[in-house]
């Protein structure tokens, strides 16, 4: 179910799934990577994986590849089970985690420790 793709500096293919569910996959929605050159042409690696009810969004690269940036849209809105989340008691508490704290959307920003580059 992929919902947004994107190329990175190094031409591999980035893809957001849009649509996945507990109930419909038994799976969230992620992020993944796809070599498009070489022995691992067309192998998709999971990168990252967003929370119960959210939509994966994004992801946009900066020019030397070491940053990306994902939207995750609507966390909490749905359950595991497909019934939509309540205020008092939600699937998640993103991002925050924090009693009391509805979960939010969020713009996550993800960069190496080690400053290389994403996917590599």
């Amino acid at each position: 179910m992929p919902g947004n793709c994107a190329i990175d500096s190094e031409g591999r293919l980035w893809i957001a799934t849009d649509g996945n569910s507990k109930k419909a996959t038994g799976r969230t929605d992620w992020l993944f990577a796809m070599e498009t050159e070489g022995e691992l042409r067309g192998r998709s690696r999971l990168f990252f994986r967003v929370p119960v009810g959210a939509e994966m969004c994004g992801p946009m690269f900066t020019p030397d590849g070491k940053t990306v940036f994902l939207s995750v849209q609507h966390p909490g809105e749905k359950g595991a089970d497909g019934k939509p989340g309540r205020f008092d008691n939600p699937p998640t508490r993103w991002p925050d985690f924090a009693d009391g704290m509805p979960p939010r959307p969020s713009v996550v920003v993800i960069a190496k420790e080690d400053g290389g580059l994403i996917g590599a």
